[in-house]
């Protein structure tokens, strides 16, 4: 099949090359030629893993191409999937000016029946108002669907290859069969493709989005509350998660959540409930937890230092929102620097992939590292803030003859409390003694 993709960050680009790996010919459209030109020559933008592998050899085969004319990628896609921004707008609300724009353009272009496919996150009703703006100026017929994506970062690729499920919001039988069959090499192993109205998909996603975002603030509540009470929430963790109705992923306690998707996403459920004169009170709540929880550890590093850390010298681990990702949007590191920076600490920063975009925001406010154990040179304390592989197993003798002091707080409990008092550390975790 031809395919369409008008948009080349996350969620486009993996799209593309995911669609182009089971034979479809697709091109990629971005109004960025810098960027376009980079990628032609075979530079990934953005760090995904597996993506490059797929993306070179897509390319060399001629199934993945990129281009800067909408008319062209109009020209040749039967299916055109939007996956344009849709950041949060002043009130919390999503904007959604990228999607409308395009909308407006493909009604004054299109010849030949389109699918029009909304893969970016939108809320309810988009995908009527993307319909009536491009019924304006049509002059051949169309269709409308929302396909919401559920991609994490750092797997996306395999997620988009292997999805649990695959949702298509369409009142036409037409389109529906399109998506169908272009979606069929993706669910060869029995996983739904569900078909629903195009308001329920488009809710489907923020509905999704939302309760992992409840689910990790209140295990953040439960662990703040276990430091209270003399409670270790690990084992509380566990012990809930062995309940198949709550099951075990995002049990884990930290410094909260960040990234692209769950806080603009929450917050834009948020404000589409009061639209309609509907106060989601979870949500508010949910909100309000994540923002004090990405600086929850900064009272206790201050009292570490009995509240005086101008000039303290402190090195952080992890730096992105999550590993295996470059992406540092709403990433809760960024609070807490921002937080020690206000207090006059010092910081040394090292992250494996996210560095470059941090730098881009902070310049010459930080010490950047080479490697985790550089980091720590003349470091006071440590401070981790992402997951990240090369953290959970790190020599701790060496750690400590780096830090000034053997001290570790961990934004993500890494570590076994036990494990490392014992290498004769004072360790500050989440939610446990």
């Amino acid at each position: 099949m031809k395919i369409t993709v008008v948009g080349t960050g996350y969620v486009g680009l993996v799209t593309g090359t995911c669609l182009a790996e089971t034979g479809n010919e697709v091109i990629c459209v971005d109004i960025d030629k810098e960027k376009v030109n980079a990628m032609r020559n075979g530079t990934v933008p953005i760090y995904e893993p597996h993506l490059d592998v797929l993306f070179e050899r897509n390319i060399e085969a001629n199934r993945l191409q990129f281009t800067t004319s909408l008319d062209e990628g109009l020209e040749h896609g039967e299916i055109v999937f939007l996956a344009l921004p849709t950041p949060e707008d002043e009130d919390g609300s999503a904007d959604l000016s990228y999607v409308l724009n395009v909308a407006e353009e493909i009604g004054q272009k299109i010849k030949t029946y389109k699918v029009i496919v909304d893969k970016s996150t939108v809320p309810v009703g988009t995908a009527e108002k993307v319909q009536a703006i491009i019924a304006k100026n049509a002059s051949c017929d169309f269709d409308v669907v929302s396909n919401p994506e559920f991609l994490r970062e750092g797997f996306a690729v395999d997620d988009f290859l292997k999805p649990e499920r695959i949702v298509i919001g369409s009142s036409s039988e037409r389109a529906t069969a399109l998506m169908q069959k272009l979606y069929a090499p993706f669910v060869r192993s029995g996983n739904p493709i569900i078909v629903m109205d195009e308001k329920s998909a488009e809710l489907t996603k923020y509905a999704a989005n939302s309760f992992l975002a409840t689910k990790i603030t209140f295990m953040n509540e439960i662990a703040n509350y276990c430091e209270k009470v003399g409670a270790d929430v690990d084992k509380v963790r566990a012990g809930m998660g062995t309940d198949s109705r709550i099951g075990k992923r995002f049990l884990f306690p930290g410094i909260g959540y960040g990234g692209s998707c769950f806080p603009k996403d929450v917050k834009a459920l948020q404000k589409a409930g009061k639209n309609e004169n509907y106060d989601f009170k979870i949500l508010n709540s949910v909100i309000e937890v994540n923002k004090n929880q990405k600086t929850i550890l900064l009272p206790k590093i201050e009292a570490h230092f009995n509240g005086d850390l101008n000039g303290k010298q402190i090195a952080i681990w992890g730096l992105a929102f999550k590993p295996e990702t470059d992406d540092v949007r709403e990433a809760p590191a960024i609070d807490m620097m921002n937080g020690l920076l206000e207090k006059g600490a010092k910081l040394t920063v090292f992250d494996p992939e996210a560095m470059p975009n941090i730098k881009k925001q902070f310049g010459d406010k930080l010490k950047y590292a080479d490697s985790m154990y550089q980091a720590l040179e003349g470091a006071e304390v440590l401070l981790i803030c992402t997951e990240w592989s090369i953290f959970r197993t790190p020599n701790f003798s060496k750690i400590k003859e780096q830090l000034k002091s053997p001290v570790i707080f961990d934004g993500r409990n890494l570590y076994h409390v036990e494990d490392v008092k014992n290498e004769g550390f004072t360790y500050i975790s989440i939610g446990r003694n």
